[in-house]
């Protein structure tokens, strides 16, 4: 019994003693920090516009725990920068700006999180960019400074008009036309506005961010300069309604990695980390009455839908693709309904869906397109190409719809799924299409396909087609779809429908390589 108690009590005493140990013996740093990075770079940012997060590791090498007397920028209050850390905010009044008396455990780290929002007029007037530098400080004495960089760009915003209510809330404003032409303007709940008349020409001298979706009104036409950028936030879109155009008139760059006469199409987001990724925003959608349309070194990344084209197929001016890249849609590189589409050197890739989905039929002629499909985010349930001649109703009735004539020249029609092509047809309606000198990937290993629309020695629709050979593209899950010389789409192409140039400005051999790209040596 009296060994009980002694353990009991020799337990109580020890528990007591480190539950009152909360105090530990701490030293000034004498500057010994180490830091997982001596420079911090800050991915551009547009004016007024609030920065990604960064972080910054801070090390304790030594057996001491010390105090960090002063954390500060070298810019002081004035700094563009503001700080957080490990969830601190800093010293009153100075949040964000200065931290005094920082503790840092014996071989432990903490982080610093960075932030920015500038306002480039600030800094400098009648600038489109700038880049801005300071630094974070530690210490007083001993001063260690990790160096903070980021670009600055000034931009043209354009976003609907917010309301304060008495109430307190806020009304955005919201795009009223009529999509169904029935001479009914029909009230959405599109969050934006229409273009004004001085807003209907995009320059190359700022890139535009839109918030929401901007609409070009009934008999306007939106003119975009070669070498504009359009950048969308989240849930934002460009509508092009009836009676209304878009030109976008890009040109040929001589550099591809600059790309100064392209027009681009992208989200806000501008960190390397949001390159690539899909969905970022909505679609440029033109309406059923829309006409005109013109994409011409344009290109198109990141959204959900890169374009939503409605009717009409009897507009032989419709729209008009040449030149032009679309990539990186989370569900279609370009819908396709009952509408007329003529395109030459199209390159689409990495969807989520469907590259180019032909629906409700329509009328389309694509010479040199490379049609491709090398999504590996999640499962898609269809092929790189889909074509059909239907459309459903309301009530999920089937609706025929005449696929007047889909032709398809020197193409290419690939990706990492099989099969690549999907003829989805209907009784009562038209279904025409060809395919001439072209390579599909289309291998039914279990017949699964027994329509007579895939006998594939109906030289009424398949004429000069190569079947499941790879196109042996340089890395076409970097969108790098160039084709190699060795490739069996090289010299594979009719001069039907010839185009003296490919999308990079290379003069077409005789006979021409099939798809966009001329064949090129490639190093792996």
């Amino acid at each position: 019994m009296r060994q009980i108690f002694y353990l009991i009590a020799s337990f109580l005493l020890i528990l007591n003693w480190s539950s009152c140990r909360d105090n530990f013996d701490f030293i000034v740093d004498e500057g010994n920090l180490s830091f997982s990075k001596d420079t911090v770079y800050l991915d551009t940012v547009f004016t007024n516009i609030g920065s990604s997060t960064y972080t910054l590791k801070v090390y304790n090498n030594s057996e001491n725990n010390i105090i960090i007397p002063k954390v500060k920028f070298r810019n002081g209050l004035n700094s563009k920068f503001r700080l957080n850390i490990d969830g601190l905010t800093g010293d009153v009044p100075f949040s964000g700006n200065e931290f005094s008396g920082v503790e840092l455990l014996a071989r432990d780290s903490m982080y610093v999180f960075i932030e920015t929002t500038i306002n480039i007029q600030d800094l400098v007037l009648n600038e489109s960019q700038y880049l801005y530098t300071d630094a974070i400080e530690f210490g007083i004495n001993d001063i260690q400074s990790v160096e903070l960089i980021t670009l600055v760009k000034d931009a043209i915003f354009i976003y609907p008009q917010q309301t304060i209510n008495n109430d307190g809330s806020v009304q955005i404003e919201t795009l009223s036309f009529d999509y169904d032409e029935d001479g009914i303007v029909d009230q959405t709940n599109l969050q934006g506005r229409f273009l004004s008349e001085n807003e209907l020409n995009f320059t190359s001298d700022k890139p535009y961010v839109i918030y929401g979706y901007v609409a070009v009104d009934n008999g306007d036409i939106l003119n975009i300069d070669p070498g504009a950028r359009v950048h969308f936030h989240s849930n934002s879109g460009l509508i092009i309604t009836n009676n209304a155009s878009i030109h976008a008139n890009g040109l040929l760059s001589t550099d591809q990695n600059l790309l100064e006469n392209e027009i681009i199409f992208q989200s806000d987001r501008l960190e390397p980390s949001f390159e690539e990724i899909p969905g970022q925003w909505q679609t440029i959608w033109l309406f059923n009455g829309s006409t005109n349309n013109i994409f011409n070194y344009t290109t198109i990344k990141n959204s959900t839908v890169g374009i939503l084209c409605d009717g009409d197929s009897e507009d032989e001016n419709k729209v008009t693709i040449t030149n032009t890249k679309i990539y990186n849609n989370s569900n279609f590189g370009i819908l396709a309904r009952e509408t007329n589409i003529k395109a030459e050197n199209l390159v689409i890739n990495n969807c989520g869906e469907s590259s180019f989905a032909i629906t409700s039929g329509g009328k389309y002629d694509i010479s040199h397109g490379t049609i491709v499909n090398y999504w590996t985010s999640s499962f898609r349930q269809f092929p790189s190409l889909l074509l059909n001649n239907f459309r459903t109703d309301s009530d999920q009735n089937i609706v025929p719809a005449n696929l007047v004539d889909a032709n398809f020249t020197n193409c290419i029609i690939y990706g990492n799924d099989n099969p690549e092509l999907l003829l989805d047809h209907v009784n009562g309606a038209d279904f025409n299409f060809k395919f001439k000198n072209c390579l599909i990937l289309f291998d039914d290993l279990n017949n699964v396909y027994t329509s007579p629309y895939y006998n594939f020695s109906d030289s009424n629709l398949f004429s000069d087609v190569i079947f499941n050979e790879d196109p042996d593209f340089h890395d076409p899950t970097q969108n790098k779809l160039q084709i190699s010389i060795n490739s069996p789409a090289a010299s594979f192409g009719t001069n039907s429908g010839f185009l003296n140039y490919d999308i990079l400005g290379n003069q077409r051999n005789t006979p021409p390589d099939i798809g966009a790209y001329n064949a090129e040596e490639i190093s792996n």
